[in-house]
C-alpha cells in the first residue's frame, strides 16, 4: 500500500467526533502513571491559561459593548471572537496532549461578503468564536480551583506520606520533637501542643500520607472531566 493510500486509510478511519487517545489507569497504578500527571499539568498550567483568556475576554467584551453603538464597538467584537478561537485552539491543544483528548476543531469562519466589513460582520456571526468566549469566562474560576485543589492535594499527600524520612529534622534542629500539628492557648493561658513524634503517630501520618496520594489522582481525574466536557461542548464541532 502507498503512503498516500495509507494516509487516506488513517484519515477515513479516524473518527469525526471527539475520542479518547489513551485509557486512564487503574486506581492502584494512577499515582505513579504519566497519565495522571499529565492531567496534573493540564491543572497547574490551566490557571496562567485561564488568566491570559479571561483578561482578554473580559475587557475586549466590555470595550466592544461600550461602543457597539460607534464604528469602533464591532471590530472590536469581531477581534474579541477571532482572538477567542486562538485560545480555543490552544485548549485543544493541550487536552490532546495533556487529557489524551482528540477534540476536532470548528469549522472556519465563513465570509460571505467580501471586504473588511464583510469579514467583520462574519467574525460577529461567528457561533464557535462566541462560544469560545464563553468558554474563557466559565472556565476561569473552575481553573483557579483546580489549580488549588490539585496542588494542596499533591503537596499534602507526599509531604505526609514522606514523613518517616524526615521527622529527624525536627529533633535536630528545631526545638520541636517531632512535627507540631497544633499548638494553641486555652482560657487561662496554658499553651497546648500536639506533634507526631511516637512510632505509632508516624505511621499514622504516613498512612494518611498515602490514602491522599491515592486519592488525589481520582480528584484530578474528576475535575479534568469537567474540562473535557468544556471542550467538548464549547471549543469543538
Amino acid at each position: 500500500m502507498s503512503t498516500s493510500q495509507s494516509t487516506q486509510r488513517d484519515a477515513y478511519d479516524r473518527p469525526e467526533g471527539a475520542y479518547r487517545t489513551q485509557e486512564p489507569p487503574y486506581a492502584w497504578r494512577a499515582p505513579f502513571s504519566s497519565y495522571y500527571y499529565r492531567e496534573l499539568g493540564f491543572t497547574l498550567t490551566g490557571l496562567p491559561v485561564a488568566v491570559a483568556g479571561f483578561a482578554f475576554a473580559v475587557p475586549l467584551f466590555s470595550l466592544g459593548l461600550g461602543t457597539i453603538v460607534t464604528v469602533l464597538g464591532l471590530p472590536v467584537l469581531a477581534a474579541l471572537t477571532a482572538g477567542a478561537r486562538g485560545f480555543g485552539r490552544l485548549e485543544r491543544s493541550r487536552a490532546r496532549g495533556m487529557l489524551a483528548l482528540d477534540v476536532p476543531g470548528p469549522a472556519p469562519v465563513r465570509v460571505v461578503r467580501p471586504g473588511t466589513w464583510g469579514g467583520i460582520t462574519a467574525r460577529l456571526a461567528d457561533a464557535a468564536g462566541w462560544k469560545a468566549v464563553l468558554y474563557q469566562v466559565l472556565m476561569f474560576p473552575w481553573a483557579i480551583l483546580s489549580f488549588t485543589l490539585s496542588l494542596v492535594f499533591l503537596l499534602l499527600g507526599w509531604s505526609f506520606a514522606l514523613y518517616p524520612l524526615y521527622h529527624w529534622v525536627f529533633p535536630a534542629y528545631t526545638d520541636w520533637p517531632g512535627y507540631r500539628v497544633v499548638d494553641f492557648k486555652d482560657g487561662h493561658g496554658v499553651e497546648h501542643a500536639y506533634y507526631v513524634q511516637s512510632p505509632l503517630q508516624i505511621a499514622g501520618m504516613s498512612l494518611i500520607g498515602l490514602f491522599l496520594v491515592f486519592l488525589t489522582p481520582q480528584l484530578v481525574r474528576g475535575l479534568t472531566n469537567v474540562n473535557r466536557l468544556a471542550v467538548r461542548g464549547l471549543l469543538g464541532r
